[in-house]
């Protein structure tokens, strides 16, 4: 992990002031219109009653932060982490990890042992942060969860994994004593994803094996090839999941990433 400067400091945000200021890194860093802005007025009432609201400040500037609430899955008290941000300039001191090692201290001080999120799973740089550092696991797939949304980010598609954090397994607390998760899918792995001569995604959904793999791309790509690969996953995730398969890991390559699904 970088060395982090003596400036920036994690810790929660509690005037409105502050969180005044999360509202414009949500504009600054999303593009979304006010419409979509989490305001203020509801993160502090929220903040009052069991919510996790941790910046990221250089100086009394803030530069990124994590927020979620508490809620209930199958009788048991969660807190899903609806936002995490970090201003661009900002990324490479690893403050997306921090802020997430903060939340799950302060849910931990709550009595909370899960924590829940939703992302991209075409975004790699998400994925390794939850799968490879954190140690999440996922079970869900949403289509097109947040449906239409004015982000530049994610025009087009709000599909999303619904990630799960077990904050006490011992996963979570192996993972997180490493700073890097290096490998590569087991050899008798299926891969519910072929990429054809053309680079395109050709679906191959057939599970014959305990571990299944699904491939996405590291490279910008144009519009209508990113569609394709969106399509593709889709299908495929959701096929892995109704046959009761579960994320666990991602691994990065040169040109692809790939997800590595577990049947127990």
């Amino acid at each position: 992990m970088p060395a982090i400067p003596e400036s920036i400091t994690i810790r929660d945000i509690d005037t409105l002031a502050e969180m005044r200021q999360v509202e414009v890194l949500q504009k600054e860093i999303w593009g979304v219109e006010d419409l979509e802005v989490f305001p203020a007025l509801a993160l502090r009432p929220l903040r009052e009653l069991g919510g996790i609201l941790i910046g990221a400040f250089d100086a009394q500037e803030l530069v990124g932060f994590v927020f979620g609430f508490p809620g209930i899955i199958e009788g048991e008290t969660v807190i899903h982490s609806d936002m995490l941000a970090v201003r661009p300039e900002f990324r490479s001191l690893s403050l997306g990890f921090l802020l997430k090692l903060a939340q799950r201290q302060k849910a931990l001080e709550l009595g909370i042992e899960k924590i829940t999120w939703t992302f991209d799973p075409l975004q790699s740089r998400n994925a390794h942060l939850n799968f490879a550092k954190l140690g999440v696991t996922s079970r869900r797939y949403e289509v097109n969860f947040y449906g239409e949304t004015t982000s530049f980010l994610h025009r087009g598609s709000t599909d999303r994994l619904w990630v799960t954090w077990d904050l006490n397994s011992d996963r979570v607390k192996s993972r997180l004593s490493q700073e890097e998760l290096a490998g590569t899918a087991p050899a008798d792995s299926h891969k519910l994803i072929i990429i054809n001569s053309q680079g395109s995604p050709t679906l191959n959904l057939t599970t014959g094996s305990k571990t299944l793999v699904i491939e996405i791309l590291l490279t910008r790509a144009e519009a209508p090839v990113i569609d394709n690969w969106r399509l593709a996953t889709r299908e495929a995730f959701q096929f892995a999941i109704r046959a009761g398969y579960e994320v666990r890991e991602f691994w990065r390559g040169p040109a692809t990433a790939q997800y590595v699904l577990t049947h127990e």
